[in-house]
């Protein structure tokens, strides 16, 4: 089944956050061509993932240490009921994360960063060996595409004065593709000078803001339309 799992991470509600609107315009269009069975959605700000605890990160290191672990037996490794209810928190995240053909995330600069929501999410569902093959190694996540729809109050963008600020794409290209996502899978869409509008200083630049805007919502609306990849939700081993 072509499926979606929609990440949203901002703190604003959706009348204030671009990067909600621009989602919420990817996830319409992608239930529009392929129904609503195979989407899911998950707030990360209104319904936090909890913080890793010292038990998450023990049964991680146990893990670890025995290599390649199929996922239906960590639960056997887990030596106290806190490692168990760690485990419990983490595995529908990685399910999800594994099932999905599509990943779709929304990510509004926090302090030229991704916000602490969505960081909760990415150190709970990157669990030892979660998206490898327990028998041949091989990465789960290649096939698997990621759309990441990022919005910055200012601008970022290459060649302008604060390019270099930017610790939010390279975090999260490092990232997936570290995760086993394949470079050529995983695409990004800006959206700058989001608050061009309110904050005074930025006002000058309000024309530069809408062209910004309409180019990020053409190409969501183009990476929404794209066929579904060949990459196949990967099984739980």
């Amino acid at each position: 089944m072509t499926s979606l799992l929609h990440l949203d991470s901002s703190a604003s509600g959706r009348d204030d956050s671009v990067s909600r609107q621009l989602t919420a315009l990817y996830a319409d269009i992608w239930r529009c061509l392929h129904g609503s069975a195979g989407y899911r959605y998950r707030d990360l700000a209104a319904e936090p993932v909890p913080l890793v605890s010292p038990a998450f990160v023990s049964l991680g290191i146990r893990v670890e240490r025995h290599g390649a672990v199929p996922l239906r037996k960590v639960a056997e490794m887990a030596d106290s009921p806190a490692e168990e209810r760690e485990w419990a928190l983490t595995l529908p995240l990685i399910a999800e994360m594994r099932a999905a053909g599509t990943v779709l995330v929304g990510v509004p600069m926090y302090n030229f960063s991704v916000p602490a929501s969505l960081k909760a999410w990415i150190d709970r569902v990157t669990f030892p060996g979660a998206f490898l093959d327990a028998g041949t190694g091989d990465r789960l996540l290649r096939e698997t595409n990621v759309v990441v729809v990022a919005a910055r109050g200012g601008c970022y963008a290459p060649g302008t004065p604060r390019e270099d600020f930017d610790f939010q794409t390279p975090y999260l290209r490092a990232y997936f593709t570290d995760l086993g996502v394949a470079p050529e899978n995983l695409h990004f869409v800006h959206a700058e000078l989001t608050r061009a509008s309110d904050v005074p200083a930025l006002a000058r630049f309000k024309p530069l803001a809408a062209d910004s805007l309409t180019a990020a919502r053409t190409a969501v609306s183009e990476l929404a339309h794209r066929p579904a990849g060949s990459g196949a939700a990967a099984r739980m081993r």
